[in-house]
């Protein structure tokens, strides 16, 4: 049994559709602050809770004979923890805290935990590998590797197996349709530029284009929700009291201004587009290695070009203009 917190979140719920496919049993934990009842596959069990409650996971861990946990559990908004620093890192740390301690009492074995390439700020060099330094450019970033560290202890000295998964630009909306991003508020680049291309803004902006980059405009590195799900459940195959940390990305950068052009061929819609100031903190260019998840995991992406990218979402955005509040 596989215990997915956050699996009612826009990750977690297509990680569970994987693990689903895959035959496992699951069961989900969710708070439902930002996750969606809808977006749990069907047949599995929903307990609304929070992670950070160690006796309900540890009923949780009791009750189903839990293998191993996945977490994505968090609080995720960059922005938001410039202005409540204190706030993420209680929410994200005391978490992981409550389900290691949680897993030790049950014996369960292996813990798959959902990262950030926030990790690693303004990065020293591209592309990306797991030696670069890590210097959080966020409260939310160093949440995430202050957990990792917890993760990296409990590997060590109780023997669990942990893999850490740094993802880059999470993007897309699952191949059978079914599936999707939805958050409130909205502060990915693809679907917003897909909800203006749907009438329900004005304009997109681009928040800066001065930076070092072939068209001025910062350059990120997409990779598709369901490709980080396959990632997921291969990590769960870790060795006892190994720990691990692995990039997922594309290992190809877009511009803004590509994304922008490539959604107005797969919309078809010539959408007004503005020029904005710069967002403190940006980086011009992230862009990852993928390397070491190729080389330990057997990992490989299927379908992280940017057209399929944009094609899964933008099919999914149609069917749900309101996001889960359309599920039919």
């Amino acid at each position: 049994m596989i215990l997915v917190t956050g699996g009612a979140s826009y990750v977690g719920s297509h990680a569970v559709a994987a693990l689903v496919a895959a035959g496992k049993s699951v069961v989900v934990v969710d708070n439902l602050s930002t996750g969606h009842r809808e977006a749990v596959a069907d047949g599995v069990e929903l307990v609304v809770g929070d992670v950070r409650d160690q006796a309900l996971v540890a009923g949780l861990m009791q009750q189903h004979r839990v293998d191993a946990v996945m977490h994505f559990a968090a609080k995720s908004l960059v922005g938001e923890s410039m202005q409540k620093p204190l706030d993420y890192m209680e929410h994200n740390v005391a978490g992981v805290q409550a389900i290691l301690r949680a897993m030790v009492q049950h014996d369960v074995a292996a813990i798959v935990f959902s990262s950030t390439a926030n990790i690693y700020g303004t990065p020293v060099r591209i592309p990306i590998d797991e030696t670069c330094p890590a210097r959080p450019g966020s409260p939310y970033g160093e949440s995430k590797l202050a957990a990792e560290r917890l993760i990296y202890w409990a590997c060590e000295l109780h023997g669990i197996a942990g893999t850490c998964l740094r993802y880059f630009n999470a993007s897309g909306a699952h191949t059978g349709g079914h599936l999707g991003e939805d958050h409130d508020p909205e502060t990915h680049l693809i679907p917003r530029v897909l909800e203006t291309a749907m009438g329900q803004y004005d304009s997109i902006a681009i928040f800066g284009d001065d930076y070092d980059t072939p068209d001025g405009t910062c350059v990120r590195d997409y990779i598709h929700v369901d490709d980080l799900a396959a990632a997921h459940l291969l990590a769960l195959d870790a060795e006892p009291g190994a720990f691990r940390v692995l990039n997922l990305g594309n290992e190809r950068g877009y511009s803004v201004r590509e994304v922008i052009a490539a959604a107005k061929q797969v919309t078809g819609i010539d959408f007004a587009v503005r020029d904005g100031d710069r967002r403190p903190g940006d980086p011009a260019t992230l862009v990852a290695s993928a390397e070491a998840a190729r080389t330990t995991l057997g990992w490989t992406t299927a379908h992280s070009d940017l057209h399929t990218i944009l094609d899964t979402a933008w099919r999914w955005h149609k069917r749900h203009p309101s996001g889960y509040a359309n599920t039919d």
